[in-house]
């Protein structure tokens, strides 16, 4: 009886109106966004109310007593664009911080004409640019909280598995993409990420940390270089400066905190850890191999005063990986067994953000050092008994100390950027593998190490004509590095762009973008060694280049909602050739491990082009969603000049997102995923099933004579996410229902494997049977069944966030 008393005494409390308080504040400051300089006597709206204020002297502002829940906050001057920030949450636990940065519009005040978009558009980028805000992350159905997995619902954007993050971006290889983290380059953003070709399965940003995210898939400014189809700017808020506060949330694969607060008067801090637990789930339902993954993220931040400011980053993740060999009863299992080695990995950023800003601009300054510590091993039926056993050790290094100085600098109705840069890198590596080749089986045993250093010089200029109808942007960067004579010339990575926009009507917009890419080719390959010798270096490696064109129309609608369509055809040239299987790096595909270990020379050419739609609807009363289609192709060069498709041509891709937001901080999504299967190599299943290569290899041999001629089953699955919000005086809470590939859709490719005789359970054992065992050795062969790994497996996710 005391339990039941106790259980209603809490639901009582639990549903209980006067916890409810409405009691939620907004504030923050409205400023220049060329000077910083505080804007007196600016308007602040509460977008679909009748709520607003004035900013003070200094140009802030508070705005109290409100209900929690999500509001547009929208601020506006006389001469200058207007500014919302979209879908902010207020809760009672803490003050909602909105900053809002005015840029000054060149309009006479009595021709005002076009009409500011509710969706992020630059001078520099006028399209290809899609802005996602914090909510959109945290409700993303299937996305549980991962940036990379909401990015999957653009246009343009694929994956090659659904259980990783590798961004596939208009046809491009996932190593093409490249992260920043205010200001800060980030070279990994995802636990136990594949080297030479990022992408991973978990992502170790905290979403807590992010404000919003701008993702390019094209029209990249000058100052964001090395990239060849994406760049991802995570933009994070300050920690709250009024009193120590966090935020506790689990969930059915890892648990976190984040604590946040003022260090004095004008310092502020954000910092998190997490750790997973799947090692215990994937134990207890018996997979073979068993993650577990941490991270840490801090962001400090000090004002010297309203024109100096200096920010600190930090991110890092320690990943660890065993296999668990007690899960060896099925087929399925003991492939995987056979194929994953152990993986141990780890990687940090850290770096300094100073901003001065002056009358008419800004200068910031990034100072920056990361590194990824790699390793693999793999022992013969994991036998690691006997060194003889042993198939593949490997450990690399990547270090990476950088500096940028920017300036941005405005003149009347002119805007300028530029700036330089300088990388010190450091990379070593050290290989002992067994594989397959066309020569046979072969042993790779080497070390390596190498110093290089990096250049960089950008520059880009806009401006805007016609009452601001016509805006144009011309910019160009030049990048090099003392590795070999033909990447040294900063001439010779000459690369320019230009963007214009014109508006048609105050909601139509038509824009264009043409640009020269290049970017270095990964350190895997610049540091693979023959007999002491860099062969690459021989091979006259060198920048990676991509012409880009892109064109396409944006209709903004009065229900903060847009209908874009857009054109774009790339052109790859210098693509590392691997000499080893005869194929271009961007048919290898992407998995686990490392890529481009191997010899290659730059002489592979490939294409991408197609067309996109999109249909984006902010909230608007109560209902959100994206509804994306992308028909596109993407083909490299075969060994004989002929283009094949790539592994990345996915040719058809569709999702649509569709939530609503109802009375009593509910809330529902669904999002429905399309996709053609992506194209792979059948397996020589001759060459396969040599004992001898069996045993180098460990897995089938692909037959590159047949070179993508297959693909894999399309992908239609369908991701559920319910979310429930209680806000009580001090604190709130919610608890969420996450539900991926709820259709159990299963995606795989045939694999072979060894066929095992079976014991009286009908369970495979041994080591395989040799099909003719007094054949010579090098013609006996094991006897190969195909399986396929696809697994359609359900995944939920029930999780909790407390916030105080």
């Amino acid at each position: 009886m005391k339990v039941q008393h106790l259980l209603t005494l809490w639901l009582g409390l639990l549903l209980s109106p006067a916890l409810w308080a409405q009691s939620g504040i907004i504030k923050g400051q409205v400023t220049d966004a060329l000077n910083n300089e505080p804007i007196a006597f600016a308007n602040v709206l509460l977008l679909g109310t009748d709520i607003g204020t004035t900013t003070d002297i200094d140009g802030n502002f508070e705005i109290t007593g409100l209900e929690p829940k999500l509001y547009d906050v929208r601020a506006s001057y006389l001469g200058y664009t207007n500014k919302t920030e979209y879908e902010v949450q207020v809760t009672n636990s803490k003050p909602a911080i909105v900053n809002l940065a005015l840029s000054e519009s060149a309009q006479d005040l009595e021709e005002v004409v076009v009409k500011a978009s509710p969706f992020t558009k630059t001078e520099e980028s006028p399209l290809s640019l899609r802005t996602i805000g914090v909510a959109e992350i945290q409700r993303n159905p299937g996305g549980n909280r991962d940036i990379s997995r909401v990015i999957q619902t653009l246009p343009g954007v694929t994956t090659p598995a659904g259980f990783r993050n590798d961004l596939i971006i208009r046809g491009g290889a996932p190593n093409e993409n490249r992260f920043y983290l205010d200001d800060v380059e980030v070279p990994t953003i995802n636990h136990f990420a594949t080297q030479g070709a990022s992408g991973g399965p978990v992502g170790l940003i905290n979403v807590n940390f992010i404000r919003e995210v701008e993702f390019y898939s094209g029209a990249f400014p000058a100052n964001r270089g090395n990239t060849l189809s994406s760049v991802l700017e995570f933009k994070q808020r300050d920690g709250r400066d009024d009193r120590i506060g966090g935020t506790f949330l689990m969930s059915a694969t890892d648990v976190g905190v984040t604590l946040e607060g003022p260090i004095g008067d004008k310092t502020t801090f954000l910092a998190s850890v997490r750790r997973s637990y799947l090692q215990f789930l994937f134990d207890v339902i018996g997979l073979p191999f068993l993650p577990t993954y941490n991270d840490f993220q801090v962001k400090v931040k000090h004002k010297f005063n309203k024109k100096n400011e200096l920010t600190f980053i930090g991110l890092g993740a320690l990943d660890q990986f065993q296999l668990n060999l007690d899960a060896n009863e099925t087929e399925e299992q003991q492939f995987l067994l056979n194929q994953l080695p152990v993986s141990p990995q780890w990687n940090y950023t850290n770096g300094l953000v100073y901003k001065h800003y002056a009358d008419n601009g800004f200068w910031t300054f990034v100072v920056s050092r990361n590194m990824l510590n790699n390793e693999s091993e793999k022992y013969l039926d994991n036998d690691d008994s006997s060194e003889e056993n042993l198939t593949l050790r490997y450990k690399s290094q990547e270090i990476e100390n950088k500096l940028r100085v920017e300036h941005d600098i405005r003149f009347g109705d002119f805007k300028l950027n530029y700036g330089l840069g300088y990388q010190y890198v450091k990379y070593n590596v050290s290989t002992f593998n067994r594989i397959f080749t066309s020569a046979g089986p072969q042993t790779i045993d080497f070390a390596s190490n190498f110093d290089l250093n990096r250049y960089e010089l950008f520059a880009q200029g806009s401006q805007k004509f016609l009452d601001e109808r016509l805006t144009l942007s011309l910019g160009f960067r030049m990048d090099a590095n003392d590795y070999s004579t033909e990447m040294s010339n900063l001439g010779q990575q000459f690369s320019p762009r230009f963007s214009a926009s014109y508006a048609l009507t105050e909601r139509l917009a038509v824009n264009f973008n043409t640009g020269i890419y290049y970017q270095l080719p990964p350190y895997t390959i610049l540091g693979y060694q023959e007999d002491g010798v860099f062969v690459n270096r021989e091979n006259g490696i060198k920048y990676i280049r991509n012409d880009h064109v892109v064109a396409g129309f944006e209709y903004n609608t009065a229900s903060n909602s847009k209908i874009s369509i857009e054109g774009y055809y790339k052109y790859y040239y210098d693509y590392p050739f691997l000499l080893r299987d005869s194929l271009t790096l961007a048919n290898l595909g992407g998995d686990f491990g490392v890529l481009g270990n191997e010899p290659v020379v730059p002489r592979s050419e490939g294409r991408s082009y197609g067309i996109e739609f999109l249909f984006q609807q902010r909230l608007y009363k109560g209902f959100y969603g994206i509804a994306s289609y992308t028909l596109g192709w993407s083909e490299f060069e075969d060994k004989n000049g002929n283009f094949v498709p790539s592994s990345w041509d996915a040719r058809h891709i569709a999702n649509v997102v569709v939530g609503k937001r109802f009375e009593k901080n509910w809330e529902v999504g669904v999002n429905w995923r399309f996709q053609t299967g992506l194209p792979f190599t059948p397996f020589d299943r001759q060459a396969s099933a040599l004992v001898l290569n069996w045993q180098a290899n460990g897995r089938g041999i692909r037959d590159f004579d047949q070179l993508n001629t297959r693909r894999a089953d399309l992908v239609s699955a369908i991701d559920i996410r319910v979310d429930k919000k209680w806000f009580f005086d001090k604190w709130s809470l919610n608890i969420f229902l996450d539900i991926e590939n709820v259709t159990g859709n299963g995606v795989g490719q045939d694999q072979l494997i060894l066929d095992r005789p079976l014991d009286e359970n009908g369970q495979p054992i041994g080591g395989g049977i040799i099909t003719n065992p007094d054949a010579p050795i090098n013609q006996q062969q094991f006897r190969l069944k195909t399986i396929n790994d696809a697994t359609g497996t359900v995944v939920p996710s029930i999780g909790l966030q407390i916030e105080i």
